[in-house]
């Protein structure tokens, strides 16, 4: 047996570290945390300095089960959980059950940590061993903490106020509350026209363009001239001036140096490559982790191609910036290289991070070099990540930009420009990507004709061109990323979880590239900034980050910056919960009133999400309410869109003696007949459908319905049935799969039984069938559980008892709620 037990946080890199070390090692993963907050009001309690109550995740139970086994039976235990303050945690966690097992008696434990998966760092992470950084942790823990009291505290509130299932996040809630201002702004935004004026020059040796500078003898602005008339007026008058011709009167030409770009931060890292290559935060991280843990290279074998993905410095080791000049040297020339390395200031004061930027572990494996191993999400990322860290250490680029000035007459001037690349420099390899080109940017690549003052150069045509300002644009993932880190919102591990949670609880959702807000997540951002304005403060929320960064170096203690956030935040709490009644929601807007019955017309967020609404409760009548449709929005919904919704059921006529009808439901707009229903097609319009399409409809359900079943069997339940995704075997009770070499049809009876037998997994029968099952089975392991989690810590608590009511069902997504800024494990 093994005398060494390391314990890592993913099978991917425990399987290529395992092959580093000799055989006294055992390698395993946590995969991910093992413990995390009992799901339920009390997991920390402020009136005893924030006491935290730790259980098992369950998903993670069999391999803290495989980690204290090897324990029991290893001399010693190394903790190589990730290098930031998410992995120190993770050790921390694995320590104290371990502890409590009394599995650490008499052996000694060890930490260490290596920033990339080679031989070499893991060697030299062996023989550099520390304790567990207690001060890495309390700044977890009290992360941790604040956004279980913030989810748990605030959640309710939303769930009352404006919709039930709402969550608030400490770092989630002023993330939305950018994307929704945004949105505010472009809707008033007010377009504002302008018009430029150009010359088209035909030079004899090229073509080319100038812009308008000089106008009757005055500056010529971006609101000089705001209407047709008055541009082509300046026009005629400029044409007429020039008389066929524009004189060269100034040329200038400067030389510039652009410097590259530093080394790949995780936030630089989640821009670059959603700009260059249109990956998600998320597909980012999810691909740059696989780079790092290792990927197989032949006979080389197993290796990690990237330093950790999760950090904010953009230092590289003295190592690192050796083979990088080297390459340089060899790739492009010493002309490429400086004299000395580059270095990059970060603004990052966080200890808790890893210490190098993003970069390849050796720069000698070009991209060409491991392309044939990579798939290609791997290659393009590792591409990018690779020439951003050799260009971030050549010369600057040296860049020529050439100034013309060109009179029409006396009182008009117009100026053309162009930029060349004197010597390339890192631009031989890498540029950055820009969201925005400036007219710098466009200029760039741009050569003019050899010019002097004096020259006469022939006038092709002289235009004016209309223009509108444009509003600012919705934030795309990669912006988001960037306003973030300005902000100081947030920190490197967390940016990509902050998105997918927008997206994930319908706050946002992705259009084409853009985020934009729903009208639920607008509710939300309006009523927390109207009654939590603080919590949702930019600097707060960074000042905030800042006290956690301080206790991760060890300059505060966490209690303390916990009990000056939770006493203001619970009083609050406790008086916005007396205070406000549901119509404080912020999400109603008043549209008019209906001329048939002369009331009150609205739109706001209902139960059920988005809707409009006829009265209000304090009619004698009950109100009315109808669904939006996709598309629609309760702030911009004007009243007559509003009240067309309330034609709905709509009659179209009848079809086999039974009432044919159009619908709008929770799921969308639909057709129905007798008891079929069927959902409308993109192309169709339920306020302009006909009798004959919504029967065309009806009939092709009923078709397939009626050709739903293959085959039958006399004697048996099992059917060959045609499903959404194909054909398939069910008895009613399980579902099983067909091979695709096979023609359902053509199965026998023997065949059917025994595919359902191997393959056979519990049909889906619907929400109250599977709830009433996940329900037994939590019942009947709950005595197992119960005796496992008594060994395991006694600050656990019984899991099944916490699934048994719909209070504590509520508490639960209070408790997802609490998590959304966590990073994914």
């Amino acid at each position: 047996m093994p005398k060494h037990l390391l314990i890592v946080e993913s099978p991917a890199k425990a399987k290529t570290i395992n092959k580093y070390l000799g055989k006294d090692f055992t390698v395993l993963a946590s995969y991910g945390h093992v413990r995390d907050l009992v799901p339920k009001e009390g997991a920390v309690d402020p009136e005893h300095g924030f006491a935290m109550r730790y259980e098992l995740i369950d998903k993670n139970e069999k391999h803290v089960e495989a980690i204290a086994k090897a324990a029991r039976e290893a001399e010693a235990v190394w903790l190589a959980t990730d290098p930031d303050r998410e992995g120190e945690a993770i050790s921390w966690h694995i320590a104290e059950i371990l502890k409590e097992r009394g599995l650490l008696d008499g052996k000694p434990l060890h930490r260490v940590v290596f920033t990339e998966i080679t031989p070499r760092a893991i060697r030299e992470a062996i023989a550099q061993p520390r304790q567990i950084a207690a001060e890495l942790v309390d700044a977890q823990q009290a992360r941790r903490a604040l956004d279980y009291l913030v989810g748990f505290n605030l959640s309710p509130v939303l769930w009352r106020k404006v919709q039930p299932g709402l969550s608030a996040g400490r770092v989630q809630s002023p993330a939305l509350r950018m994307i929704v201002e945004r949105e505010e702004e472009i809707e008033a935004f007010q377009a504002r026209e302008y018009w430029t004026i150009a010359a088209e020059l035909a030079h004899p040796a090229q073509p080319f363009s100038a812009k308008l500078v000089r106008l009757d003898g005055q500056k010529f602005e971006q609101f000089t001239i705001t209407d047709g008339e008055s541009a082509e007026a300046a026009r005629l008058r400029i044409q007429q001036a020039a008389g066929g011709a524009l004189h060269v009167t100034d040329v200038a030409s400067k030389e510039r140096k652009r410097r590259p770009a530093p080394p790949f931060t995780t936030s630089t890292l989640q821009q670059e490559a959603s700009r260059k290559l249109g990956f998600t935060t998320r597909k980012t991280m999810q691909v740059a982790q696989k780079l790092y843990e290792g990927v197989t290279l032949g006979e080389e074998g197993t290796v990690g191609l990237i330093t950790y993905m999760r950090t904010d410095s953009v230092n590289l080791s003295q190592e690192a910036l050796a083979e990088l000049r080297d390459v340089i040297a060899r790739d492009f020339g010493t002309q490429s290289l400086p004299d000395r390395p580059n270095f990059y200031q970060t603004k990052s004061k966080n200890a808790q991070e890893a210490h190098e930027a993003i970069r390849p572990t050796s720069a000698l494996r070009t991209p060409a070099q491991v392309a044939r191993y990579l798939t290609e999400d791997e290659r393009k990322l590792y591409e990018l990540i690779w020439k951003r860290a050799v260009a971030s250490q050549m010369v600057p680029a040296t860049l020529n930009t050439v100034s013309v000035d060109l009179a029409a007459g006396n009182e008009h001037t117009f100026r053309a420009t162009g930029t060349t690349v004197v010597f390339p420099g890192f631009l031989a390899v890498y540029e950055e990507g820009k969201d925005t080109r400036s007219a710098e940017d466009e200029d760039e690549g741009r050569k003019l004709p050899a010019l002097r003052p004096g020259d006469r150069v022939p006038l092709d045509r002289i235009h004016a061109d209309q223009h509108f300002t444009q509003p600012p644009p919705r934030y795309t993932e990669a912006a988001l990323v960037k306003a973030l880190e300005e902000y100081g919102i947030g920190r490197p591990s967390t940016y990509a979880s902050i998105i997918q949670t927008l997206l994930m609880r319908k706050y946002a959702e992705m259009e084409g590239r853009a985020l934009k807000p729903t009208d639920v997540g607008r509710a939300v951002s309006k009523f927390l900034s109207s009654h939590f304005t603080r919590y949702v403060d930019y600097d707060f929320t960074a000042r905030m980050e800042d006290e956690l960064d301080a206790v991760s170096r060890g300059e505060e203690s966490w209690v303390p910056v916990m009990e000056k956030f939770w006493g203001p935040f619970k009083e609050l709490v406790e008086d916005k919960k007396q205070s406000l009644d549901r119509t404080d929601a912020g999400s109603a807007r008043v549209l008019g009133v209906d001329p048939k019955t002369g009331k009150e017309v609205s739109a706001r967020i209902g139960r059920f999400g988005p809707m409009v609404q006829i009265g209000t409760v304090e009619d004698e009548e009950k109100p009315r309410f109808a669904s939006l449709q996709p598309g629609q929005s309760i702030y911009s919904i004007t009243l007559e869109e509003a009240l067309k919704l309330f034609d709905m059921p709509r009659v179209l006529g009848e079809s086999n003696g039974q009432q044919v009808s159009v619908g709008i439901g929770r799921f969308g707009p639909f057709v129905k007949r007798g008891s079929t229903y069927a959902s409308l097609k993109k192309e169709d319009d339920p306020y302009k459908i006909d009798l004959a399409r919504a029967v065309a409809l009806i009939e092709e359900k009923e078709e397939i319905a009626r050709n739903r079943v293959i085959k039958e069997f006399p004697g048996s339940d099992i059917q060959v049935l045609n499903g959404r995704f194909g054909p398939y075997i069910s008895d009613g009770k399980l579902n099983g799969r067909i091979p695709k070499d096979r023609d359902p049809a053509s199965l026998t009876l023997e065949e059917v039984q025994q595919l359902l037998a191997e393959t056979g997994k519990p049909a889906r029968r619907g929400f109250a069938a599977r709830k009433t099952a996940a329900k037994k089975a939590a019942e009947a392991k709950a005595p197992a559980k119960k005796a496992a989690k008594k060994a395991t810590t006694k600050t656990a608590t019984k899991k099944a008892a916490a699934r048994k009511t719909t209070a504590k069902k509520a508490t639960g997504k209070a408790a997802d709620a609490a998590a959304d800024d966590a990073p994914p494990f």
